[in-house]
Formats: structure tokens, sequence, C-alpha cells
């Protein structure tokens, strides 16, 4: 027999953050034992249900008793199990571990040879006699960061328990966790419902919670039910909601029965830069902005409610007044900031520590200042005009309003800026040097900003790295992975040569800070990192040949992998690049200096056809990358297959003669040079 298993923790409020991965945890491991125990097929799929106040699984088709097991238990080698007919000592202590006579011991091959095996049959145990160490292992696997006690338990979890069900069709299964006696009772929604929820059958899970407690059990129906009346709402106005799926999850995870409510705020709040009023809203209430055709919020947002009622005014007035008082502040921090200048506050950057090894902010901003002023002169664009906006780039940390929206750090410094009266470039790169922020952000926008936020990442990374906190592992506490990815991106995109531009700013700390290879070994670091985040575009061994010839200047990096991969499907290129793989075995033995070719000591017709060919085509190659024609170079060296396979073939290089094997080693060199000038196809894969 078989049937549909429910298993139900009934709680307090969880934390909305984690409800998610919490419920897919508890459901996985369930589902996961029963397989591995055999109660369910092993393509089962379960239906997991978390709400604020639940975890649940209904998992279907789980027999109520395991299938019988074969056990089979291997001994001695029949060989040696046996010794003039009779049994061996081996044997007979085998026969008695498994509590049987010789005789019931059979024979089997182990894949070697033949041994003497005993075969039993284990009857399935029953789901009750399991089911409470599954839900057990399921609870102690969760990914709880920080254990509770309550009342005077000694029980530990995420927050306070109060009800278990673990039932089987219409079979509650006996059995206590938490303290807590299994049944077939839970609660429905704290306010719209009262009492036990009976769940006579565990198929009619949901739809009982649904009906009779008020509850959307499931996190992704009442997720979707949520994004419709969402835009359902906001299409009345021809509006748009300002919100990503981070919020929309979280306020999934804070109902149960969710409403959708529209309300407002004053328009004088308006006033007050757009970003800190959608991130008031956003943050601190879990509110939906709305923003009209032109992107600009609206004094309008929407709200969901964990309440249905006949008159929904009064919750649409208690949360107007809460955000009023929220946006209060934001107005009262924007109007107070605006009273002194941006300039005016970098002294207070003095008192900032940015890291007690090197520095405060103030003094960082100093560096930003002399590393921002000579990228910019590399991108011709005006020195004086990057030292200005790296000056002021970090003086909205001291704000008021970043003081209280951190997130804001950029944005505000922007309209501070100009507020002031700075030129409009040294606004956007004040605001523009964060990004890109995350991984898929945009690039800053101008050479001005481009400058200052390459000397931000990289002054960060140098100065970081320099003193010795370099990411290991999952541990990155600076964001040192997420820095470089920027610089790598916007390196990619300026002509730029990264090595020198490490070297420039590992020179502006003071004398002592930093390690001396500190500038090598960050470029190695962003190697690691380029070859990661090209590797999504192109395929691995691609990657390997452009960047094994460490390029410092990334912006026809791109290009060279294309030409690359268009020389990889050419009839030639798995030869030339063994024979080139060849080549660099050869001259990695090769002690000392390798000198030029002497075409005198040319014996062989085939090392001369080599040499001819390749003083012919170096010219050519060398031409076409100058003129930044990769595909064309490569292309090229298709050419040199008929005559590399003939001195392979014929030619023997270390030959008696020393100044004949020199002259064949530098005929390889000369060689290896042309077959590398773009790429080192020797690591392409066959």
């Amino acid at each position: 027999m078989n049937a549909t298993l429910l298993i139900e923790l009934l709680t307090e409020e969880l934390p909305p953050k984690a409800l998610e991965k919490l419920s897919h945890s508890f459901g996985q491991t369930i589902t996961e034992e029963l397989k591995k125990l055999q109660f369910v097929a092993a393509d089962a799929a379960a239906t997991v249900f978390a709400s604020p106040r639940r975890l649940a699984v209904q998992v279907p088709a789980v027999l109520a008793v395991q299938p019988d097991q074969k056990i089979v238990r291997k001994g001695p080698a029949v060989a040696a199990g046996m010794k003039d007919g009779q049994p061996t000592p081996a044997l007979a202590g085998f026969a008695r571990s498994c509590g049987v006579d010789v005789s019931a011991l059979t024979t089997m091959s182990d894949g070697k040879q033949d041994v003497f095996a005993y075969e039993s049959t284990k009857t399935g145990e029953a789901l009750s006699a399991v089911l409470t160490d599954i839900v057990a292992l399921a609870l102690k696997k969760l990914p709880i960061p920080k254990l509770m006690r309550w009342a005077d338990y000694d029980y530990q979890f995420v927050r306070p328990v109060h009800g278990l069900i673990m039932l089987w069709g219409e079979t509650v299964i006996e059995g206590s966790l938490l303290g807590l006696s299994s049944r077939n009772a839970t609660r429905g929604h704290r306010f719209l419902s009262s009492g036990d929820v009976f769940v006579e059958k565990a198929d009619d899970y949901a739809r009982v919670l649904f009906e009779q407690g008020k509850v959307l059990a499931s996190f992704d129906a009442r997720r979707e039910l949520i994004r419709k009346r969402l835009a359902d709402a906001a299409a009345v106005h021809g509006a748009t909601i300002a919100a990503d799926d981070a919020l929309l999850d979280e306020v999934t995870a804070l109902v149960e029965w969710p409403v959708v409510l529209e309300a407002g705020f004053e328009a004088e709040f308006l006033k007050v830069p757009q970003e800190c009023l959608i991130l008031t809203m956003q943050q601190n209430q879990k509110y939906f902005p709305l923003l009209d055709a032109k992107g600009k919020l609206m004094n309008r947002f929407l709200l969901v409610s964990n309440l249905e009622t006949a008159d929904p005014s009064h919750i649409i007035q208690g949360n107007e007044r809460v955000l009023r008082a929220r946006l209060s502040d934001a107005k009262f921090f924007f109007e107070q900031d605006q009273k002194a200048r941006l300039e005016t506050r970098l002294a207070k950057l003095a008192e900032v520590v940015y890291h007690n090894k090197i520095g405060s902010q103030l003094e960082r901003v100093e560096r930003l200042q002399a590393i921002a002023g000579q990228i910019a002169a590399l991108l011709g664009a005006d020195q004086s005009v990057a030292e200005r906006a790296a000056l002021l780039a970090k003086a909205d940390l001291v704000t008021d309003m970043v003081g209280e929206f951190p997130e804001l750090q950029g944005v505000m410094g922007m309209y501070y800026a100009q507020h002031d009266g700075e030129s409009e470039v040294v606004a956007a790169a004040i605001e523009g040097h964060y990004h890109p922020r995350f991984a898929g952000d945009s690039l800053p926008q101008g050479d001005i900003a481009t400058a200052v936020a390459l000397a931000d990442k990289l002054e960060a990374i140098v100065g970081i790295w320099g003193i010795g906190l370099i990411p290991t592992g999952d541990k990155d506490p600076y964001a040192l992975r997420r820095a470089a990815l920027g610089v790598l991106r916007m390196a990619l995109a300026a002509k730029l040569d990264l090595k020198a531009l490490l070297a420039l700013v590992a020179a502006a700390f003071p004398a002592g800070k930093l390690s001396a290879t500190t500038a090598d070994e960050v470029f190695a670091f962003m190697m690691d990192r380029l070859k990661n985040y090209l590797a999504a575009d192109y395929q691995a061994d691609e990657v390997e040949a452009v960047l094994a010839l460490a390029p410092s200047t990334l912006n026809e990096v791109p290009a060279v992998l294309a030409a690359v991969a268009a020389f990889k499907a050419l009839p030639e290129a798995a030869t030339l690049a063994a024979a080139n793989k060849r080549v660099k075995n050869i001259l990695k033995k090769v002690e000392g200096e390798v000198g030029s070719v002497n075409p005198a000591l040319l014996s062989e017709a085939a090392e001369q056809a080599l040499f001819a060919a390749v003083s012919e085509l170096a010219p050519q190659v060398d031409a076409k990358f100058a003129a930044h024609d990769f595909a064309g170079a490569l292309a090229q060296l298709s050419s040199l297959k008929a005559p590399v396979d003939a001195f392979f073939d014929g030619v023997m290089v270390m030959a008696d003669d020393l100044a004949v094997r020199a002259n064949r080693i530098a005929l390889l060199a000369s060689l290896a040079a042309l077959f590398n000038r773009v790429a080192d196809i020797s690591l392409l894969a066959d």
C-alpha cells in the first residue's frame, strides 16, 4: 500500500529572508531520505509548502513498509576457504559471523575470483518506525544561522514550535519531536481563523488550509498571486513597480493571506531625491513604490497586507502615517545635508578609519586623487576634472543621509555636488565611480567617471592585498573579487595597460606599506578572475591560449579570442597545435640562450623548406598583427602545416653535431615565436 505523506512543522513567525531556503532544505532532506530507504520511487517529486508560520512537505505514493532487502555478505575466496575437503578457520569464522553453518553458504564471483557468500533477506521496516528519525534529520540539516530556546524547554530551533503533523494518507504516524507529539491538526491564519484546523487526509492539506484556515500555504502560489495583484493595481495608474524579486520574496514570506492595498503620501516629499524615498519605502516598510511612464516616482505606493477586512481604510491610514514619519526623516536629512558643501566635509574623513594599516578615508581620498588624475591622462581626459571628482567622491560618506542609508553613497554625493554647483561631469563621476556595483551592472559613463572608478577599485584591491588580506576560499570580506571583475570589465572596454596601472597604484601608497610583490600578485589574481569571466562566453582552451601570453592591454582580448576560435575551426589547427606543443617541450629542455638561425648550417631539404616558410611568413603575420587583424594573422599559420610535418618526419633535431643541433633548435624557436604571436595555440584542445 502507498499513500501521500504530509509533514508539517507549525512555528512562530520564521525569518522572512530565510524562509524559502529553509523550506527547500526541509523538503529535500525528507524526500532524499525516503528515496534512500526505498519508501518512494527514485523519481518521486515532493511538494513544498512554506508560510510565515509553517514548513511543510507533501510526498505522494509513500509505502507503508519499505520493500524487503536482499543482503549479500562476501567471505573468503573459494580457493582459500576449503583445505583437504574441510572448511578453513577463516571460512568457519565467516559462517559463524553470519549465524549459519558452512553448508548454508553459496558461492559467487566478485569480479576477480569465486568467493563464498551468505545471502539473506531483511524484512522491510515500517514507515512509522523510521519517520521521526527522518524528520529529526531534516530539522538538523536546516541552514539555521542562530538557534533559540523558548519557555522552559531545552529544545532549540530557529523559532518556537507549536505543532507537528506526520500524516500518511488518513493515518497519523505517532512520533515526538521538539516536545510535541504528532497529530493531524494545525492552525490557520493568526487573525482570520481560530482554533485547530484538522487535516483528515494528507492530500487535502493545501485545500483545507485555504478554505478553513485562510492560509495560502504554497510559497510559489502566494508569490505569483502577489505579483499579479501588484501588476493589476499598478496598471490602473499606467505605472510600473520599483521593486526587485528580493522584495517580492521577502513580502511573500511575511504574509499567509495576501491582500494588496494602495496608499499615498504628500507630494511635497517628492522634492527629496527619489532614490531616498524608494529605499526607505522598500527597506524599512516593504512597500512597492510606483513609477510613472517617465520613470519618476509617484506619490502613490502599494502595500501587501496580511489581513483581509471589509474596510481596509484603517490599514491604509496606519501605513501612510508610519511612512510619513520615515519620509519626514529623509526630507530632514536631505535639507540638513545641503547646508554644508561637500568640500567642507572632507576634514571629517580624517576621523573615519579606512583600515588601520593604510590610514583614514581622507588619506585614501588623497591617493584616489593622484591615481584618478594619472588614469585620466592615460585616457586622454582632463586630469584636473578627474582629480576634483576623486576629491569629492567619498565626501557624502559623512552626510546624514548616507549615515542612515549607506546604500545611497555616491547617489547622494551626485545630488549634493549638483546643489553645490559642481560640473555635471564631476557630479556624474561621483555617482558613477561605484559602478559596476555587481555582476551585470552598467559601467561608469565617460572617461572621468571611468578614471575615478578604476582608481577606487584598484586602490582597494592593491591596498588590501598589499597588507596581506588576500581572499581565500569563500572568504572575501573586502569584496576584492567583485572589485577585480569591475576593473576587468572597464579594462576590456578601454585601451589601458593593466600592469602599468597596478604599478601606478602601488606607487601611490607610502613606502613600506605594501609588500614588494603586490602589483605582480594582484595581476596574477586578476588574470585568474579574467579567465573565469571569459569562460562564460568562450571555450576554456581558447581562453587559456590567449591568457597564456599574459596580455596586459585587455581591450583587444575579445577580438583575439574570436580569432582563436576561428583558427581552431580550421582543418590544419589540430596538427599545428600539436606541433607547437612538441616544439615547446623541446625548447623547455634547452639550457642557455637560443641563438639565431644560420642558413649555411641547414643541410636537410625539410629544414631548409621550413626556414624559408617561416622567413616568408613572419613579416606577413607581424603586419596583420600590427593592423589588429588577429584572425588573418592566425589564418596565415595554416600554410605551415606541410613544411612542419615534413620537418618532424625527416629531421633529427637533437643531431650529434652540436652546431647543427643548436641551429635546428634556433629554427624551432623562430617557429614557436611565429606560432605564439597572437596566442599560445599549443593549449588548444584536439
